[in-house]
């Protein structure tokens, strides 16, 4: 009598014989050829059973992280999020391997922003767009190029002196608090680096500080060693943190004679670390862990309509699979140090810098632009 397996998969040919005492005694040849076959296909038909269970209980998981990911997660305004199409550049391109005709090329490019409003930049500039109201305390943009093989974290030193779009010169964090969503900031990015803009994500610390909760801590490789207004004291070096003393590190900035050009390294070397910790396989084959950062990461988030999309980020993080630590390169763009402006103490914008920034995106060169500064 033949049997189907009782798991929905399709049917298998297991005999009775499975079941019998391996003693049997019967030992032709032929006998023990198909009884062999037999065996065999049962562990197939097993192993079957196996996987398709795995892949059940990977799409019920999958889609719990994306239903917690969409519903707490912050959307900006679509019409507040990029300003009109006339006014942006036009779409970098590629010439094709195989045609040799310009394509579009398939790089990304996305504005993050981080505020705070603990260690903020100034007691009136809180911007009501951004989560918790926050103060626009951090500006990267995040160049990932076509192949997808590395990713670009390009800090902007937020008092830089620009010309922002309709509203005259000031320090380009301004840009921020502009209008009722990120479109000024978007603008005034693109007209300085001549490159389009696909994304907007913003976080405030809160949501990092309870990102590195979930982790368990973080460990990063401090630059300088300094005491925090805190109290806590950092060395230089590698040093594991809990999330209060990660919040401290990179908000400090009294601490050290050149302000926030060490605070923004302190802020990259802290996003090194919680790169390396998240793209590990103990990270990422660990479900509860994944489930509890995302669910207390996203509130603290807001970004554009489709990179709300879970299936979206799905894709682009799928793409980016076989990056590491290794392959995450950050840097700060040149300025021309320090000045004025009227009364404000400034840093003096190197437009330059900027093109070329621009330019490399274009060329496909940004990792040699990276690798120079």
């Amino acid at each position: 009598m033949r049997r189907a397996c009782s798991h929905p998969v399709p049917w298998c040919p297991v005999s009775e014989d499975l079941f019998d005492q391996a003693e049997d005694t019967d030992t032709e040849p032929e006998h023990k050829n198909r009884r062999g076959k037999r065996v065999a296909i049962g562990v197939l038909c097993g192993a079957l059973v196996l996987l398709i269970g795995g892949v059940a209980a990977a799409a019920l998981y999958l889609n719990s992280l994306r239903g917690a990911y969409e519903e707490a997660v912050n959307v900006i305004d679509e019409e507040h999020t990029f300003p009109g199409t006339a006014e942006r550049p036009d779409e970098t391109t590629i010439d094709d391997e195989e045609t040799g005709e310009e394509v579009e090329d398939e790089q990304l490019n996305i504005l993050l922003i981080g505020s705070d409003s603990g260690g903020g930049s100034g007691e009136f500039e809180n911007v009501p767009w951004l989560p918790n109201s926050g103060r626009a305390d951090t500006i990267m943009w995040m160049h990932i190029p076509h192949d997808r093989d590395a990713i670009y974290l390009m800090s902007i030193m937020r008092d830089t002196w620009v010309p922002i779009p309709g509203h005259g010169e000031a320090k380009i964090n301004a840009s921020l608090s502009l209008g009722e969503g990120p479109s000024v900031a978007v603008a005034t990015m693109e007209n300085l680096v001549g490159v389009p803009i696909d994304h907007v994500a913003t976080v405030d610390m809160v949501g990092f500080q309870n990102l590195v909760s979930a982790m368990g801590g973080v460990t990063v490789n401090s630059p300088v060693s300094f005491t925090s207004r805190d109290g806590y004291q950092f060395v230089a070096g590698e040093q594991h943190m809990d999330s209060a003393q990660a919040m401290s590190f990179v908000r400090e900035r009294r601490s050290f004679s050149d302000g926030d050009y060490s605070r923004v390294r302190n802020q990259q070397a802290f996003m090194s670390g919680v790169l390396n910790e998240v793209l590990t396989p103990a990270t990422l084959t660990n479900p509860a862990r994944v489930h509890e950062m995302v669910s207390s990461f996203a509130p603290h988030m807001a970004v554009d309509s489709q990179l709300a999309e879970a299936g979206y980020v799905a894709d682009v993080t799928w793409s980016l699979r076989d990056v590491r630590g290794g392959d995450i390169e950050m840097f700060t763009l040149p300025n021309l140090g320090v000045g004025t402006a009227g009364s404000e103490s400034i840093v003096v914008a190197d437009f330059d810098a900027f093109a070329e920034a621009g330019q490399a995106m274009r060329d496909g060169t940004f990792g040699e632009f990276a690798a120079n500064n």
